[in-house]
């Protein structure tokens, strides 16, 4: 129930456990899989403290996984990393952080920012060609090369955001990892940097992972949908599967949580509550059912035939 065409990114059974003492390890993600590929936006979509935050981090090796597999673009990097695969994952995949000014180094200028990748790997062959690779980042993310020479206190949390942005981009890389990268913004601003980044995405070919919990913001720039719970992928589809025929009672949740603008419409929305232990759902028991090449519910036998008459 695959595509025929390669992955630009193969995750299997992903595993994230944190041991917080002798008795009890926290298991962030457990057991999760899912491909994406070139050039597509796949959002990865679920409450605070789902695990998607956790997910990006083991793909682009911030932490070290604890079990599964990771492909990408035919390089294993799973277990302990080759120097030529470390150097192939550091220059082809990117991420966008959260919090725009916690990711940056307040002692630095924005123009250096941007170049520290392209410095420590020696992508450039001069100071001119690392210079006008700069400026032209700059100028795709709608920032003036003289704002270059600024600091990060000195702008808008907008314009911080761009400059994350900016800095994951010159490096030219394959994948990019944007975890909740406008959560933090004014909804207009919201706007204005998924307009820039679906452009970005057109003009470069670039592929993203898309985290976040707006979940009208996903439906608005990805292609495919994961919905995690409890470090569980739940349910994965097509943007429309996903909003147009939801199957298990979490994402049916998810999205009669999302306001809608018309007020009389509105007053009429039921927000569905789902509570896992309550239904009796153990997620470790259930397998992949699929509806369809792209959309398949994680559940038993029994819940998928209840979910699917519902």
């Amino acid at each position: 129930m695959t595509e025929t065409r390669q992955p630009l990114l193969h995750v299997e059974n992903l595993k994230q456990h944190f041991k917080i003492s002798r008795k009890f390890t926290t298991k962030a993600v457990d057991g999760i899989s899912f491909d994406i590929y070139e050039g597509e936006t796949y959002g990865l979509v679920g409450e605070s403290g789902s695990g998607k935050s956790t997910t990006g981090r083991a793909l682009i090796r911030l932490y070290d996984p604890t079990d599964g597999k990771i492909i990408f673009d035919g390089h294993d990097i799973s277990g302990k990393l080759s120097k030529e695969d470390e150097r192939f994952l550091r220059t082809n995949m990117q991420m966008i952080f959260q919090d725009p000014m916690a990711c940056l180094n307040p002692r630095r200028k924005v123009s250096q920012i941007i170049a520290e990748g392209l410095e420590i790997h020696h992508i450039c062959k001069s100071k001119e060609e690392v210079e006008e690779r700069v400026n032209n980042i700059l100028d795709k993310v709608g920032l003036s090369k003289e704002q270059g020479t600024r600091f990060p206190h000195q702008f808008s949390g907008g314009q911080r955001q761009r400059v994350g942005i900016a800095r994951a981009l010159v490096m030219n890389p394959k994948l990019v990892i944007a975890d909740e990268c406008i959560s933090a913004l004014d909804v207009s601003i919201q706007a204005q940097v998924v307009n820039m980044m679906k452009d970005l995405q057109d003009e470069l070919g670039t592929t993203y992972l898309f985290i976040a919990h707006d979940l009208s913001m996903v439906k608005y720039i990805s292609d495919r949908i994961g919905v995690m719970h409890l470090g569980h992928i739940v349910e994965t589809g097509t943007t429309d599967e996903i909003f147009e025929n939801p199957i298990h009672p979490y994402t049916k949740s998810l999205l009669s949580a999302i306001p809608h603008p018309n007020p009389v419409v509105e007053k009429k929305r039921v927000a569905i509550s789902y509570d896992k232990d309550k239904e009796g759902v153990d997620y470790t028991k259930g397998t992949q059912h699929w509806l369809s090449d792209t959309h398949y519910v994680l559940a038993t036998d029994e819940e998928f035939e209840k979910w699917n008459n519902n």
